[in-house]
């Protein structure tokens, strides 16, 4: 994480046996990352604090390291003052909710936050595809813990019958679009949630001056022995047991939902109002977009770093400087060349003087942004 850069705060969310937590290892598990954890349902969450505290240089003086253990919510502020403090650097830090949270609660306390040095980086909701209609949704209206979530991840698809699966997918994804038309959905077992759709890892490798935890709990997820003897794996207060997965990242058709990511470089001032019309509505399938810009205002040029999460925007201006202008799309399935195309379009430097609505309409969400 860059100097002076906003930490993203990931909300984890998911009703009680829906897998949080094996998501949660499982991001844990990414080569060169640096997450920070909290926590508020102590006792009934099986994360591996070790795991988490041997990721970071300095682990913060609060409730085991890294992890941050709170009995409610008054202390999310105070967790989140240490958590991103620079002498960290951490990639992002992810709010793990206990079951019976209230995830639209959640994603207020987290945007709402006095925490300078933070932004919101998304809400992922977890669900159990097997118990669905037995547990978030007995019928009548969509269920509304959907409203706030950036992504829905459909957990467990092997524990429903393969006759069955592709219905009963299409019916629970009915369901949740219902609430949030706009939400991402991604299916898969065993909690396997790629990391690019979550959060920027700062290198492509574990530091060699770090306890090698990461790369051991990888070892182990890819064979199933101490991992799981250890219970890491698993999560047993929270009844989450996805011990015979078959296919751990196939969608219910049998395909490997892919992540991948476009980049287009700007060699000029771009549009504000191009600029935010993307922002307002990417490309299809595209969760996260970034980048920093040029922003021709009409009466100057000034650099502004934007991300995107689900339909969550944050646009931050800062003084302008040497490196790469551009944006980076991230999504799953993409049509690269539709992407690349409309990422070019709103990079093509101005010749012209600015629409003075865009150049409002780019203030505005700067000023959310603070």
């Amino acid at each position: 994480m860059g100097t002076g850069a906003r930490v993203p705060v990931i909300a984890l969310t998911g009703y009680l046996g829906a897998g949080k937590t094996t998501v949660l290892n499982h991001l844990l598990a990414a080569p060169g990352a640096r997450l920070g954890v909290v926590v508020n349902d102590f006792g009934a969450i099986n994360v591996d604090a070790a795991l988490v505290t041997g990721q970071i240089d300095e682990p913060a003086s609060i409730a085991g390291g890294c992890v941050c253990c709170l009995p409610d919510t008054d202390g999310l502020d105070e967790a989140l003052e240490k958590l991103s403090r620079p002498r960290l650097r951490l990639d992002a830090v992810i709010v793990e909710a206990s079951g019976v949270a209230d995830p639209p609660n959640l994603a207020r306390l987290i945007r709402f936050s006095a925490v300078k040095r933070v932004r919101p980086g998304g809400l992922i909701d977890v669900v159990d595809a097997a118990a669905y209609f037995d547990t978030v949704d007995r019928g009548g209206l969509a269920p509304a813990r959907f409203v706030s979530a950036s992504l829905v991840l459909i957990n467990k698809t092997d524990r429903i019958p393969p006759a069955q699966r592709v219905a009963t997918i299409a019916r629970i994804t009915a369901r949740i679009r219902a609430s949030n038309p706009h939400v991402q959905v991604v299916t898969t077992s065993q909690g396997r949630l790629d990391p690019a759709l979550v959060f920027d890892v700062a290198h492509p490798y574990d530091p060699v001056d770090e306890l090698p935890l990461a790369a051991l709990a990888r070892e182990d997820l890819a064979s199933g022995s101490a991992f799981d003897r250890a219970g890491l794996g698993h999560d047993h207060n929270d009844h989450d047991h996805d011990d015979h997965d078959h296919d751990d990242r196939a969608d219910v058709h049998g395909r490997h939902p892919q992540v991948s990511a476009v980049t287009v470089t700007a060699s000029g001032p771009v549009d504000p109002g191009r600029l935010v019309d993307l922002l307002e509505s990417p490309p299809t399938n595209v969760y996260r977009l970034k980048g920093t810009v040029t922003v021709s205002t009409g009466h100057s040029q000034r650099d502004h770093v934007v991300n995107l999460v689900g339909r969550q925007i944050h646009i931050a201006a800062r003084p302008t400087g040497a490196g790469t202008r551009g944006l980076v799309a991230i999504g799953t399935d993409l049509d690269q060349d539709a992407v690349r195309a409309r990422l070019a379009a709103v990079l093509e430097p101005l010749v012209d003087r600015p629409d003075a609505e865009g150049a409002r309409r780019l203030a505005r969400y700067r000023r959310l942004g603070h």
